[in-house]
């Protein structure tokens, strides 16, 4: 690691996502905060299925580990249930936010009444086909990444097309996750932005069709990162790939949403909105809510 490099990393923080299950709502509160401070950088980290005192001494010791390495404090964000488990958490050599502590309190005052404090109770209990669904989505998403089987494109609910690290997987994942909905995303290559029009996989099922873009600074960091000293990281190389493919989507007439200072919650809730499966959506959410209530 060169000089420049090393001043680099040592203004990244280190966050931690600390959960007692999946560390989804930890990972989706945190992040929605850290997006308030769009001039600082950071490197997050999930720690998982902390549901222990001894993973919580473990999880404890990473953070500890971590801030001994950095200049810069940690910073934690816990939605651990458990008392014995979230004070240890507390003890470590970080900035601990309890996103269940800060609110449980006030919620148990103002309702009179003492919560579960239970581990994964957040959870709908789901129908068995509402969450085959989410399953046969998320499935879909994985094995029709980065360009994959476009001759299975006909069977997606959403198409993302964009040039390579314009945050189309991440945002594939997501709507599978969250939404239940199939998608496929499909890298422009050099040899696709050398045509003025898409490539025909994409225009035969334009009805499904997105494009994302990003700015071309941020482009080039983020491909730097991944091939040092590349032509393919180079900026006039993401600013020429970024003007064809707009250029592209323009003659294409998709909708085109820039992903650079956009969360993935928010891009996803865009697309949904776009392709005109939000009401759709919202329905079903709706219905899954009621159900999973009268079912308690």
């Amino acid at each position: 690691m060169t000089e420049t490099e090393l001043q680099h990393s040592e203004q990244i923080r280190k966050v931690f996502f600390v959960s007692d299950r999946t560390g989804l709502t930890a990972e989706s509160y945190g992040k929605c905060l850290l997006a308030q401070f769009p001039d600082l950088e950071f490197e997050t980290i999930t720690l998982a299925f902390v549901d222990t005192p001894e993973k919580a001494l473990q999880a404890r010791e990473k953070i500890n580990e971590t801030s001994l390495e950095s200049n810069l404090k940690p910073v934690v964000f816990s939605t651990l249930v458990h008392d014995d488990e979230q004070y240890i958490i507390e003890s470590a050599n970080a900035c601990v936010i309890s996103l269940f502590h800060s609110y449980i309190g006030s919620l148990e005052s103002f309702f009179g009444v003492e919560s579960s404090h239970k581990q994964g109770v957040s959870r709908i209990a789901f129908s068995d086909t509402t969450y085959q669904r989410r399953l046969d989505a998320i499935d879909f998403a994985l094995s029709h990444d980065d360009g994959v089987r476009p001759d299975h494109y006909n069977d997606a609910d959403v198409i993302l097309a964009g040039v390579s690290r314009c945050g189309k997987t991440p945002t594939s994942l997501y709507l599978a996750m969250n939404f239940s909905l199939k998608v496929a995303n499909y890298p422009l290559t050099p040899e696709d932005l050398s045509s003025d029009e898409l490539p025909q996989c994409l225009l035969d099922n334009i009805d499904k069709l997105v494009g994302l873009t990003i700015k071309p600074v941020p482009l080039s960091r983020i491909r730097r990162q991944r091939r040092p000293g590349s032509e393919y990281a180079s900026l006039e190389i993401c600013q020429a790939e970024l003007t064809q493919a707009q250029a592209m989507f323009d003659k294409a007439g998709i909708a085109v949403f820039e992903t650079t200072d956009t969360s993935i919650e928010e891009i996803s809730s865009r697309v949904v909105r776009a392709l005109g499966l939000g009401r759709e959506r919202v329905r079903e959410s709706v219905l899954m809510f009621n159900k999973s209530i009268k079912a308690r």
